[in-house]
């Protein structure tokens, strides 16, 4: 379970090994004073209970439906673990980690957000501009049948066409970056959390949802999934889209309501559309998306590049050693649970956190 023979008084942290490469594991394994655990999912529950609840940092993988619910970060997790100190997700989103429990137990919560930024950004734009040549229409008819007209697959020009931003963050402005300086679009944005000077400074407009869904050629998800989000683009919201315009969801299942969106596509009311990420993922072969020639669906690959992959393993290493280190991470989800993780630390480790 562990790397090499660490010294009984080493920091513990544990990892469940997915597959993925390079890891945080990879790293911290080479790091003095670091015990760290590979644990797999399918290992005995029993030994797996036992270094859990000895740790101090659980480095939980970002997608959701790959963390069975025994291991996912909540309530009776962090009562049964009662030397946690910190949870650090490996990707930008931590759907796995009930954070207001985490803050309620003086646990902190980190994130890699801006490790696969751009690798996402270039996915989304990527996307947009399959849909807009209809490139996977293309693609499918060629590999089904002749005798069809090259007019059939007549696309759009991306330039001079206004593309809609919801979220204008790590990845929201890049793909504003990428559309307004490199392709030449209007690039519109709706982030109730930004300042509106802020907006010119990443290369977008403000405004609105409802006047970004009216205007936009291309709307292109990248904001958190919360309670906010949930469903943000439903019946009614896809409505307010034009029927000439595309969706591209490269953020969070569950943003995009899936069963609205098959509705509106059967009805030719959207152009189309592409999602990279799922409510159940993968989703299943019957999935009513599926079955749509002018959908585009990928696998909840847009930040899986081997760039961003080592990103997120060497930014998640990081903050596991700030934070073993007592020092205040770079992209701490639950400030306000700082207070009672320093008392925590303190208690464990016998010195106070750095100010």
């Amino acid at each position: 379970m562990s790397d090499g023979a660490p010294s009984p008084n080493a920091k513990q942290v544990f990892w469940f090994d997915d597959g993925k490469s390079p890891n945080v594991a990879d790293v911290l394994a080479d790091e003095d004073g670091v015990a760290m655990h590979r644990l797999r999912f399918d290992d005995p529950a029993g030994p797996s209970w036992k270094v859990m609840e000895s740790s101090h940092v659980y480095c939980v993988t970002s997608t959701r439906d790959e963390v069975p619910d025994q291991y996912k970060v909540h309530r009776a997790l962090l009562e049964r673990c009662p030397r946690l100190l910190a949870v650090s997700a490996s990707g930008a989103g931590y759907d796995p980690v009930d954070v207001d429990a985490c803050t309620a137990a003086g646990v902190l919560v980190v994130n890699q957000s801006g490790a696969n930024a751009q690798a996402v950004a270039e996915h989304a734009v990527g996307l947009m501009l399959a849909l807009s040549k209809k490139m996977f229409e293309t693609d499918r008819s060629l590999r089904r049948e002749r005798g069809v007209s090259r007019e059939t697959f007549k696309g759009w020009n991306a330039e001079g066409k206004t593309i809609g931003l919801i979220g204008l963050g790590n990845t929201g402005r890049r793909v504003a970056r990428i559309c307004g300086l490199g392709i030449g679009m209007k690039v519109l944005a709706y982030d109730p959390y930004l300042e509106s000077s802020e907006f010119e400074a990443r290369g977008a407009t403000p405004c609105s949802l409802e006047t970004l869904l009216a205007q936009s050629d291309y709307v292109s998800v990248h904001c958190p999934y919360n309670e906010e989000t949930k469903d943000l683009l439903d019946a009614g919201t896809l409505a307010q889209m034009k029927s000439s315009a595309f969706l591209i969801n490269c953020a969070r299942g569950g943003i995009v309501n899936e069963d609205a969106l098959s509705d509106v596509l059967s009805r030719d009311a959207l152009a189309g559309a592409a999602l990279d990420v799922w409510v159940v993922e993968p989703p299943p072969m019957d999935h009513p998306l599926l079955r749509f020639d002018n959908f585009i669906a990928t696998y909840h690959t847009a930040g899986v590049t081997y760039d961003s992959r080592q990103n997120m393993a060497q930014w998640n290493a990081e903050q596991v050693m700030d934070i073993l280190a007592g020092r205040r991470p770079p992209r701490l989800i639950n400030p306000e649970a700082w207070d009672a993780f320093a008392v925590r630390y303190q208690a464990e480790f016998g010195r106070a956190v750095d100010s």
